[in-house]
């Protein structure tokens, strides 16, 4: 009987010595349970705000915001040209640049007949260094610019080893996927800073988002567009202009011709068109997404996976994915 008296007066003396750390555990508890309810409301809220709300049919005038025209660079195939049609869709006029001037000329006549705007061409080859920046300056010194899509950019042939590039490939990684982007909004911030109002797209990549191997350059060129873009518009919002960083995933385009799953849309792999429609209903709304609710969702759980993981993972991707071309 004393035993059992011990028992339980040793009972209770812990009860009530642990009966502090118990609620302290309680309290910890529920407020990361609120936290993460919370956070879940918010991210909820943000992606219909971002990717369902604007699909509704409401459209945000893009003339009357930012400005009657638009430039465009690497228009003429993939996404740019899907990009320069939506904007032209909304009554923006249409200022496409590109290397090729036959197909630049092509693409202009269409979109020029079919959504009844204005278009102007300028041929230049991005990759030439600072060879071509003078006259496109001299070109766009007496237009309105509203808008500036930096979507020009060059692809990896397939997937390979650092070592294994050529110095032609890592020179034209560098001048057009980099120096473009910071040139062109050299070229046209000014007179948005002057009218104080305007918009720049820089296309980064999904790649931005964890170290990707076997597309290094690649990825770090696009991770520079990422934090290009989001630092530019802190430093210029207050000024009425808006920054916003792309960063889909793969898109069905001639960039990923090296593949053939990657290179066919699907599920995962949307058109240039498709992902241009949702793309551009985020302009105004984010300054950092990946522009289409699907790529947003692999976004997000990628930049949780831990990044060994990640980079396993996408050795594994492209070597079953891509083939050596």
């Amino acid at each position: 009987m004393a035993a059992v008296d011990r028992f339980h007066l040793l009972y209770r003396e812990i009860s009530r010595s642990c009966n502090f750390y118990i609620e302290a555990l309680a309290i910890v508890g529920a407020w990361y349970t609120v936290r993460k309810c919370v956070s879940l409301a918010f991210n909820t809220y943000g992606m219909l705000r971002l990717h369902v709300i604007p699909r509704l049919g409401i459209e945000v005038d893009l003339v009357k915001r930012y400005g009657k025209w638009a430039v465009v660079t690497g228009s003429t195939d993939g996404l740019g040209k899907a990009y320069a049609e939506e904007l032209a869709k909304r009554g923006v006029n249409i200022i496409l640049i590109s290397r090729n001037k036959e197909k630049l000329e092509a693409v202009s006549r269409s979109i020029s007949e079919t959504y009844k705007v204005e278009t102007d061409i300028i041929v230049a080859d991005f990759s030439k260094g600072s060879e071509p920046y003078s006259a496109i300056k001299e070109a766009l010194k007496d237009r309105e610019i509203g808008i500036l899509v930096n979507n020009v950019g060059i692809f990896y042939p397939y997937p390979d080893y650092f070592t294994n590039l050529s110095e032609d490939i890592l020179w034209d990684m560098i001048n057009v996927n980099i120096v473009s982007a910071n040139m062109m909004t050299h070229i046209v911030l000014p007179g948005m800073v002057e009218k104080k109002r305007g918009a720049i797209v820089n296309v980064s990549s999904a790649s931005c988002c964890q170290p990707t191997p076997l597309l290094t350059i690649y990825g770090a060129s696009k991770t520079y567009l990422d934090y290009f873009s989001r630092a530019l518009h802190y430093e210029y919002a207050s000024k009425g202009i808006f920054v916003q960083s792309l960063t889909p995933f793969v898109i069905a385009t001639k960039m990923v011709a090296c593949s053939n799953v990657a290179s066919e849309r699907s599920f995962f792999f949307p058109s240039a068109e498709e992902y241009a429609r949702h793309a551009i209903s985020t302009l105004g709304l984010s300054i950092r997404t990946a522009g289409y609710w699907k790529h947003a969702v692999k976004f997000t759980l990628g930049e949780c996976i831990p990044e060994r993981i990640w980079a396993w993972f996408a050795i594994y991707f492209f070597r079953y994915i891509f083939k050596e071309a």
